[in-house]
This record gives C-alpha cells, sequence and structure tokens, in this order.
C-alpha cells in the first residue's frame, strides 16, 4: 500500500520556490552592477569610486529588508504566517519589475529599498511556518530543502544575467538600456509564482486578512523607507563617504532593535536577553556578510584574479551559489540524524563553519596571488559554500529548538534583522576595500576573520535538549521568574 504524500512537503515545495524567485531578484543587483561598472552605463558610469557606490546600492537594499524583518514575523504571528508570505512575494514581484523601469540613481536606490522592505517578511514567516507544520524529527531537513531555494535563486541570477542582459541589448532600442531587462524578467516570474502561492494558501485555509495584513506592513514600511532614504540624504548632504553612509544605516537599524525592546519589553525579553538566541543572533552577522559578500560581488572577484569575460566569470562564480543545492538539504538531513543519535547539532554547525572558514583562508591567498586559475577558484568557491550553506539550516533548527513555538515569528524576525547588519554593510564595505586596495583579496580576508568569530560564538551557544517529542528549550521570562521548561546543556 503506498503511503499519502504528506502535505507538509508540498507546502516545502511552495516555500522553495518563493526563495527561489525571491533571491534570484536580490542577488540580481550584483551581477548588473559589475555589467554597468565594466561598459561605464547608467548611473554608475560619472562616479569615481564605482565600486563602492555599486556596494551601497546593494547595502541600502538590504537595509530594507532588515527593517521588516521583526515587523514581519510580528504580524506573522498576528495575521498568519500565510498571510505575510503571500503579500511579501507579490510585493517583492511588483518591486522587482518597476525596478526595471526606473531612470536615475536616487530613484533605482529607493525602489530597490522598497524591494527589501517587501521582502523582508518573508524570511521570519517562512521559517515558522516550516517548525509549525513540520514532524519534529523532520524539522531541520525541511529548513534545508526549502532554503535550496537560496541557492537556486542566487546561481539563477548569477549565471543567466549576461543572458538576461544580451537580450535586453537586442530588445531595448538604447544598448544602455539592457540592465532593465533582467529585473523585468524575474519581477514577472516573482509575481507568478506570489500568485500560485496565494491559491495554494487558499486551499488550506480561507479568508486570510490579506487587505489588513497589507495596510499594516505598508505602514512599517513607509516609515523604513522614509528612515533609509532621509539617512541616504542626510549622508550625501554632508559629503559623507558610501561607506559612512552604510555605517549610518546599520545604526538606523540598531535603533529599531533598541525601539522595538522598549515598547515590547514582554514580548522581546524573551527573545532579546535570552543568551544563546543573541549568541546565534550575532554569529549570523558573520554568515550574513559572507552570503552577500560573494551572492553580490563574485562575478567581479573571479573577474580580477583571473582576468575572465563577464559571461565566463558568471558561470564560475555560480559555483558559489549553486554549492547550496548540495549543502542546504544535506546540512538539514544531517542535522536531524544527528539529534536522533544523541550527537546534537552543536557539533555540526561549529565543524562546518570552522571548515568553511579554512578554505575561505585559502580562497584569499590564491586571489591574493593573481592570475588565478578559474577551475581552482571554482572548487574552492564550491567546497566552502557547501559548508557554510549546510551549516544554516543546522543553525536555524537549533533556534527553532530553543525558541518557544508561539515566539518563533518574532524569534526569526530578530535573528535575521540582526544577521543583517552583515548584508547591509558587506557589499559596500568589500566595494570600498576594493577601491582603496585595487584588488579583491583584503575583502577575503576580511570575510574569512568573520567567519572564524562565529565558530567561536557558535561554540558558546548551549544547545537544547529534548523532551518526549517537544523541544526542552524554553524563552525565560524578561523578569527571570519563571523557569524554563527544560535545562540546557552547556
Amino acid at each position: 500500500m503506498r503511503r499519502a504524500w504528506p502535505a507538509y512537503r508540498t507546502l516545502w515545495i511552495f516555500l522553495l520556490l518563493g526563495w527561489t524567485v525571491s533571491a534570484a531578484d536580490r542577488a540580481l543587483t550584483g551581477p548588473v552592477v559589475t555589467w554597468m561598472i565594466e561598459n561605464k552605463v547608467g548611473f554608475l558610469s560619472a562616479t569615481e569610486n564605482r565600486y563602492a557606490l555599486g556596494g551601497l546600492i546593494g547595502g541600502l537594499f538590504f537595509a530594507g529588508y532588515m527593517l521588516t524583518q521583526f515587523p514581519g514575523g510580528y504580524l506573522g504571528d498576528k495575521y498568519g504566517h500565510r498571510t505575510i508570505i503571500t503579500i511579501s512575494l507579490i510585493w517583492a514581484g511588483i518591486a522587482t519589475m518597476l525596478s526595471g523601469f526606473i531612470t536615475g540613481l536616487v530613484a533605482f536606490i529607493a525602489i530597490r529599498v522598497l524591494t527589501g522592505l517587501g521582502e523582508g517578511a518573508f524570511y521570519s514567516n517562512d521559517r515558522s511556518l516550516i517548525a509549525a507544520e513540520t514532524p519534529q524529527e523532520k524539522r531541520s531537513l525541511g529548513m534545508g530543502v526549502v532554503i535550496t531555494g537560496l541557492a537556486l535563486g542566487i546561481t539563477i541570477a548569477t549565471v543567466f544575467a549576461p543572458n538576461m542582459i544580451e537580450l535586453g541589448g537586442s530588445v531595448f532600442s538604447d544598448g544602455e538600456d539592457a540592465w532593465r531587462m533582467p529585473f523585468l524578467i524575474l519581477g514577472a516570474a516573482t509575481l507568478v509564482v506570489g500568485i500560485a502561492t496565494a491559491a495554494y494558501f487558499r486551499r488550506q485555509e480561507r479568508g486570510l486578512p490579506y487587505a489588513r495584513a497589507t495596510l499594516h506592513l505598508l505602514a512599517y514600511s513607509a516609515v523604513g523607507l522614509a528612515a533609509v532614504m532621509g539617512v541616504y540624504f542626510v549622508g550625501d548632504a554632508a559629503g559623507l563617504s558610501d561607506l559612512w553612509i552604510a555605517i549610518l544605516e546599520v545604526g538606523l537599524a540598531l535603533g529599531l532593535v533598541a525601539f522595538v525592546f522598549s515598547r515590547r519589553q514582554t514580548e522581546m525579553g524573551a527573545v532579546l536577553q535570552n543568551r544563546d538566541l543573541v549568541l546565534i543572533n550575532l554569529a549570523f552577522i558573520a554568515v550574513l556578510w559572507n552570503l552577500w559578500f560573494f551572492s553580490f560581488w563574485s562575478v567581479s572577484i573571479v573577474a580580477d584574479a583571473a582576468g575572465s569575460s563577464f559571461g565566463r566569470s558568471a558561470m564560475i562564480a555560480a559555483f558559489n551559489a549553486g554549492a547550496g543545492i548540495l549543502g542546504f538539504p544535506t546540512g538539514g538531513w544531517l542535522s536531524d540524524v544527528a539529534v536522533r543519535r544523541g550527537i546534537g547539532r552543536k557539533p555540526l554547525v561549529v565543524g562546518f563553519t570552522a571548515a568553511q572558514c579554512v578554505l575561505t583562508v585559502i580562497f584569499g591567498f590564491v586571489v591574493a596571488a593573481g592570475a588565478a586559475n578559474v577551475w581552482l577558484m571554482a572548487g574552492l568557491l564550491f567546497s566552502a559554500s557547501t559548508f557554510f550553506n549546510a551549516m544554516q539550516p543546522i543553525a536555524h533548527a537549533m533556534l527553532a529548538d530553543i525558541a518557544a513555538p508561539e515566539h518563533h515569528g518574532a524569534a526569526f524576525g530578530m535573528n535575521n534583522l540582526i544577521g543583517e547588519i552583515g548584508a547591509v554593510l558587506s557589499p559596500a564595505v568589500s566595494g570600498a576595500l576594493r577601491d582603496a586596495t585595487g584588488g579583491w583579496s583584503a575583502a577575503v580576508f576580511v570575510d574569512a576573520a568573520l567567519i572564524g568569530g562565529a565558530v567561536i560564538l557558535f561554540l558558546l551557544v548551549r544547545e537544547a535538549t529534548s523532551v518526549g517529542d517537544r523541544p526542552a528549550g524554553r524563552f525565560r521570562r524578561a523578569d527571570s521568574q519563571t523557569t524554563t521548561a527544560a535545562s540546557s546543556t552547556a
């Protein structure tokens, strides 16, 4: 007798598709910016520090993205995670398509920030929905399978950006507008996935409060857009460098954390005062730094180090993104096996992160030597990224084990909000280092040092034990009067 296809696997497929298109939308900016720099076109043609400005554009997207991490999780807990996931995908599709119509630097930055604000609501609700709907013994596997879409999306954006730009050159009468085509194509794909996801969720739960949730998210986003662009205008008027503007945007995010804590101490005290969650969140600054350093600049790194063409560099750089297709589900599966055998998730997180750090250091020396062999670079990128991607679903499952289920949305939202500090700074800092040094090796070594710091932070996390079929790790109340459901192990 054939076993019925479990409903949670269908959920995994739709969420994987959501990750794929949204990741492609956000990763697309890096290859497009690299093409604009190489061809001296668009709003990057007149600036002196082109890499720093290109990195700032990417960083400001993530400034918007991080500002809706906690609101997105909070609204998911309030209106339902399915509701916010659907809104996020449709929002991202429309905003990405609009990116292809924009003319002018400031307008382009604004629409990318707006895109980030919409996409920022996806992560915390996706992780929360998987944790709620997947059997606990398959939780890490589910998170790994679904987030494989991140690797697929980045790979699609990296590999096919040259082809989409080439198509744009034949469609638009002005060849300088060829960069618009990737945004139009991938934005339309995201919109289709968003509509299909809405139809799927409608079969599960009718009457989702889309209107109220959209208005609530729009209110948060309006404030976020005004704040991010206000910081940009003030920094630009004051003559600050692109790097300092990115740093100010991080200060804005930290101010948001402080504001949230002051307004919602009862709810958020459990998240922000939990030692182990804080350690994981800080480690994710390095995780997100590494992810978007290589996702944004890998094509340029390969082109500079190996002297290869834009198209070939994109193909080699795709080994970094493509490794997630293997790493994400494998890491999730190994994590669940380790828990069943009493080993726990922590040894895998620490070991995989340490292996990635060593391989990144070796990659840095290869880049520094110059005239690098493209296949050696491809092998190192693939190996380091496989370990890097494998550790992420394991760390996500650790967070879900530690967090109380009723606070999963807020916990995952805060995790990504703090982690996105790395995503905001990484493209801008790395681009500034490229402008200052004339090469990418310094930026690679900075990335490796941050990953080394993440290894230490993960070592200090106390993994939750299990009691029966439920995680023992529970939030401590802010007043520390309530005991946890079970103790954590050192």
